[in-house]
């Protein structure tokens, strides 16, 4: 058994950020970061857009960042919580530049602030088309100089512990050695991402599959809003499954027009914000477009943009366009929705607490009340800074004495089972992804959800057999997680009776 005091599971901005705080301000506490791929891949570093958050209070305001949110939230955001982040966002930047991340800059020597679909004014710093990385480098390098924080990369968290309704801590396997280590934790943080890989078109990486909102639900923890699903409505149109490359919202903030195959600039059609209306509005807008042509694809025309201009602001974009032989001076990019964020999950308070005693969340897998119904763009890493924040300033404020809750926690038993056949977990995957794109998708209907409900029910059962009867396997125990993220998706999806922000059924009850 391995005693920590706090135990971090994910390293994403939110998880790497807490842990650098708390290991700041207590230096005699041990802090160990468990992470399934190495210690820089998460969702984080797949962020293109930037942050949004209000500097310019000349043209802009934190009234107009809050409605912006509010509006693209449809009704069901927390207005507090709305007001909370977006207030303490300047703070938070302030302290990214101290711990070294570098941000765009203009002519005059300020911050460089982008646009982005839903937002009324320029507000999204960034760092060229790649904030997220730019914010993973900074972070991390604060991590590495805290002598009390642990990284675990390859170590993928398979279970919480619980007992009366506390969380004592996780059962990790080490992928290497394939041994199940226990960690014993006075607190344990789930900062583990989202859930994009269960949909196979995502612009997540491939780690995305959902693993602390499992866990989380098998230790009864309540879990939210599982239904609003943000689909990105710009990544590159690639005929296989597997991470999409995004196509920055920026770059339509930047000029860009989205046309159909013939031409036709049909955004103007369906919003009067035109390319620039929310990411569900666009989604939306592409997805009946397919539909009435059967074409594969749209297109993002940048060809009367200023070239000079666009390879500075998105460096990369531009060079992947090359590499897969698109001009973007003369070639249209073609695009399609992809799965990109999720904007419900682990349900916390203010303060990051979960349901369960001694466990919270904070990133992408946490439902904090600040999307609603659909995340403004670039509010994601806005709201994995604050949380981190007042997770922090509630644990100091808490100190480790006064949880007095003392539980048994038991070493995993190792036994020796035959190990799992390779092409089962490939081949349901492969079926649980066309499942959900087909079934629980951008517009849905009750008939394919209760389809897919069924069929879930029936996975579920299988890969519990499966995972009772074979050696511990990481592919079987993510199959499991993300079995079990798409009974919640498909489940809340039949709940969910009134269309609001991403979340469209077509033969809702009321609408």
């Amino acid at each position: 058994m391995i005693q920590t005091n706090y135990l971090i599971i994910g390293s994403g901005v939110a998880g790497l950020t807490f842990a650098v705080k708390i290991a700041e301000r207590f230096p005699d506490k041990k802090i160990t970061i468990v992470t399934k791929a190495n210690e820089n891949e998460s969702n984080t570093r797949y962020a293109q857009g930037g942050i949004a958050i209000v500097t310019d209070k000349i043209d802009d305001s934190y009234e107009k960042h809050i409605q912006d949110t509010l509006i693209c939230g449809d009704g069901l955001c927390d207005e507090s919580v709305v007001k909370m982040v977006i207030t303490e966002g300047p703070k938070r930047l302030k302290e990214l530049i101290e711990w070294g991340a570098k941000f765009d800059k203009n002519n005059q020597g300020t911050l460089d602030l982008g646009k982005e679909g839903g937002h009324s004014e320029n507000r999204v710093v960034h760092h060229k088309d790649q904030t997220g990385q730019e914010i993973q480098r900074a972070i991390l390098s604060q991590v590495h100089q805290k002598e009390n924080i642990t990284v675990l990369d390859y170590h993928l968290a398979i279970d919480l512990i619980t007992e009366n309704n506390n969380c004592l801590g996780a059962y990790v396997l080490d992928q290497k050695t394939k041994e199940v280590l226990t960690f014993q934790s006075d607190f344990t943080l789930l900062a583990t991402g989202g859930i994009g890989h269960l949909y196979g078109h995502t612009s997540n990486p491939v780690i995305a599959t959902g693993d602390g909102i499992a866990m989380a639900y098998r230790a009864n923890a309540v879990i939210k809003e599982m239904e609003f699903i943000q689909f990105h409505p710009t990544t590159l149109y690639n005929a296989s499954t597997g991470t999409s490359f995004l196509i920055s919202e920026a770059v339509r903030g930047f000029g860009a027009y989205l046309r159909t195959k013939k031409g036709h600039r049909f955004m103007p059609d369906y919003d009067s914000r035109g390319d620039l209306a929310s990411r569900d509005i666009v989604s939306q807008s592409i997805d009946l477009e397919l539909k009435k042509t059967g074409d594969d694809c749209v297109y993002l025309d940048c060809t009367h943009l200023d070239l000079e201009g666009f390879k500075k602001h998105f460096p990369m974009i531009y060079e992947h366009c090359k590499s897969v032989g698109i001009d973007i001076a003369k070639d249209w990019i073609p695009v399609v929705p992809a799965q990109h964020y999720l904007c419900g999950g682990i349900v916390v308070d203010k303060n990051g607490k979960t349901s369960v005693e001694n466990l919270f969340a904070c990133g992408e897998c946490s439902r904090t009340g600040l999307h609603g119904a659909n995340r403004l763009a670039s509010n994601s890493l806005l709201e994995a800074l604050v949380y981190s924040d007042k997770i922090y300033h509630y644990l100091e404020n808490h100190p480790l004495e006064k949880n007095t809750f003392t539980g048994t926690v038991t070493d995993w038993k190792p036994t020796s089972k035959p190990e799992i056949n390779p092409d089962y977990v490939v081949k349901t995957k492969a079926e649980l992804q066309l499942l959900m794109r087909q079934n629980a998708g951008i517009v849905r209907n009750d008939t394919d959800l209760i389809k897919a409900k069924e069929q879930l029910s029936h996975w579920k059962n299988e890969v519990e057999e499966q995972i009772k009867s074979h050696n511990v396997n990481p592919e079987l125990y993510e199959l499991q997680n993300m079995i079990t993220i798409g009974s919640l998706i498909v489940q809340q999806s039949i709940n969910r009776d009134e269309n609001r922000g991403g979340f469209v059924k077509i033969n809702p009850k009321k609408s």
